[in-house]
């Protein structure tokens, strides 16, 4: 075979004077397309000459998609770089694959459970035997690689792994950290690979994980980059050979993913994967996780049916009278379009974005949600976590009569793009129930089947809870509820120094008899990973948010808090980050408004000695 050359044939009859054939190959572990154009002669249909050229061709990527979790982002961020993707639906697929990615989303005893039924894990060994064939493991696709983990089905101590790499998945010490592990944190390099060769050593990544793969001895050859947190050190990347994963999540940490993702499909196609080196580690070198600037969105119809970006007045979505209504209540505030504000957040440093749909289920059913096609289109170009609230809990359509449960209704929101769903008047109900069983737990809750599926760290509830104001603690009928003292600052309109924060359900309108800092230790007894709370009184008011609350609900769980409601300028960021253990901050006004801009919050927070994730 001569390339750019020419050869004669006889003889070869075609309905035209001029055909194309399309040949694709593999030569030294790269991909080449070689176009062949034959010439004839019209009158007797004599092929005379053929002409031939190749040019290297992307290859294609095998995607195992084994049905948990939020995919559609791992897919925007392939294709984001350019690459097909071919879906492994077969096991016999495996063996012939170019390259596999391994997205892994959810809980670990899920994705073993489906790797056993649908008859990969087999073909997956074969496949990953001997090093040399590309593959990506992302999250579980990197923890499924070990001996075993701890993530196991009731009943058993540990669940078998692929047997891969040396070692047991264990969980975070619930004691010693917050857990889940949420939120950017840095690495450590072992070894110079080129999937890194477009990634700056400084940059954070994203992390989500309650269980992590520890450093021994057996394994060490294979750590690509470990980290920190909470006192422990972990495998956050391992490399050997092909063979790359990774703890992290490159299709949610922004640009630095996407880099990561190019870097190991460009090391594939050149063939370069298998040269990573070791290098010396300094012991003394540390990682650390930043806090978070979180944006929420509160998405709802107009009074024109149109989906708009939306804010409250403690909960009052409508324009006021200082606003330019001219009597009661005006028109929804529009303060744009969900899924163009999202992406500016993106574009500006958002290190997380939150859709709260506030108008969901109240008509309709669930193919009409309306946050689906707002979350299909934000992530394929939003490449951070992206949390999505309203509406999670089972529902009966009204015309059809069929019920969804809420494992259902979550289910559609993750394969529409969602990270993490936020559950909020459905959690003041099961909090409630759990507590008058005496701690019971049913499995039947929402928190506990979207959790047991998915993982706690899927899963967020977001409690709306309002002052009950009081002159001494004694005041407080119920010794259930936690009382707090006031800073002087924020203390009530007639100078009450206590209060209990009552919960709301629909969206603040109606009162519970429970408090905040009981509903938040129940939601994490069912299985919540991270708490979004709110305050009533200081939502709109631009005066900060509420310490006491946060501290009182930060001090009394072990699972991540976001602070929310309050937030007016980047001083009130440093002072929730100094004053409480809450881990991200959310606002939404003031950004939607631009009083305040995002970089701005970071390098104050930088300036004050609060680390924050550097905008690549």
């Amino acid at each position: 075979e001569r390339r750019n050359g020419w050869f004669s044939l006889d003889r070869l009859p075609f309905a035209t004077n001029r055909k194309y054939l399309v040949r694709t190959h593999v030569h030294r572990e790269k991909h080449y397309e070689t176009f062949f154009r034959f010439h004839y002669q019209t009158q007797n249909k004599t092929l005379t000459s053929c002409s031939f050229f190749s040019k290297m061709t992307k290859l294609k990527v095998s995607l195992l998609d084994y049905g948990a979790g939020n995919v559609r982002s791992v897919r925007n961020a392939i294709t984001a770089n350019g690459y097909e993707i071919e879906d492994i639906t077969d096991p016999a697929q495996i063996d012939h694959a170019e390259v596999i990615i391994f997205p892994g989303v959810g809980s670990y005893r899920s994705a073993m459970n489906v790797l056993r039924e649908k008859g990969y894990v087999e073909p997956l060994r074969r496949y990953l035997k001997d090093g040399s064939r590309p593959y990506l493991g992302i999250c579980l696709g990197m923890q499924t690689l070990f001996q075993s983990s701890e993530e196991a089905p009731d009943g058993q101590a540990t669940m078998e792994g692929l047997g891969i790499i040396p070692g047991h998945v264990i969980k975070f010490d619930e004691k010693k950290m917050t857990v889940p592990h949420i939120g950017w944190n840095g690495r450590v390099h072992h070894q110079d690979s080129p999937v890194f060769r477009y990634v700056n050593e400084e940059e954070d990544v994203y992390f989500v994980h309650s269980y992590y793969a520890p450093i021994v001895d057996e394994n060490k050859e294979w750590i690509l980059t470990s980290t920190d947190y909470g006192g422990e050190r972990f495998i956050s990347s391992i490399q050997k050979g092909a063979i790359v994963a990774c703890q992290f999540h490159p299709e949610k940490s922004g640009k630095t993913g996407l880099n990561f993702i190019k870097g190991f499909l460009e090391s594939v196609e050149n063939g370069t994967l298998a040269s990573a080196k070791p290098l010396i580690v300094e012991p003394s070198k540390k990682t650390q996780l930043v806090k978070r600037v979180v944006v929420a969105l509160d998405v709802r119809q107009n009074d024109h049916g149109d989906l708009v970006v939306t804010k409250g007045d403690q909960y009052d979505v409508r324009e006021n009278e200082k606003e330019g209504a001219v009597a009661g209540r005006g028109g929804v505030r529009n303060l744009g379009k969900p899924v163009s504000l999202a992406k500016r957040y993106y574009d500006e440093g958002a290190d997380e974005i939150s859709f709260l749909n506030i108008t969901s289920f109240r008509h309709g059913v669930i193919e009409d949600m309306p946050m689906l096609q707002v979350l299909e289109e934000a992530s394929r170009s939003i490449f951070v976590p992206l949390t999505v609230g309203g509406g999670i809990r089972s529902y009966t359509d009204p015309d059809s009569g069929k019920t969804w449960d809420a494992l259902e209704v979550a289910s559609r929101y993750f394969r529409a793009g969602a990270d993490k769903i936020s559950i909020g008047s459905d959690t003041v109900h099961a909090a409630q129930a759990f507590i008058a069983s005496g701690g019971v737990k049913t499995g039947k809750t929402s928190i506990e089947t979207i959790s047991h599926h998915y993982g706690d760290q899927a899963v967020v509830i977001s409690i709306d809870p309002k002052r009950v104001y009081l002159e001494k603690k004694e005041d407080c009928e119920n010794p259930r509820h936690v009382v707090v003292e006031l800073e002087e600052s924020q203390a009530g309109p007639n100078g009450e120094r206590y209060c209990w924060y009552q919960c709301t359900v629909k969206g603040g309108r109606e009162s519970r008899d429970i408090c905040a800092v009981t509903v938040a230790k129940a939601a994490e007894a069912l299985g919540a990973g991270e708490i979004m709370l709110n305050c009533i009184d200081m939502d709109g008011q631009c005066n900060g948010y509420d310490h006491a609350l946060m501290k009182a609900v930060s001090d009394a769980v072990r699972i991540p808090v976001i602070a929310s409601s309050g937030a007016g300028n980047e001083q009130h960021f440093v002072d929730v980050f100094t004053a409480t253990s809450v881990q991200a901050a959310l606002a939404a006004g003031m950004f939607h408004r631009k009083e305040v801009e995002i970089k701005s919050v970071k390098k104050h927070m930088k300036q004050c000695g609060i680390p924050s994730r550097t905008h690549s």
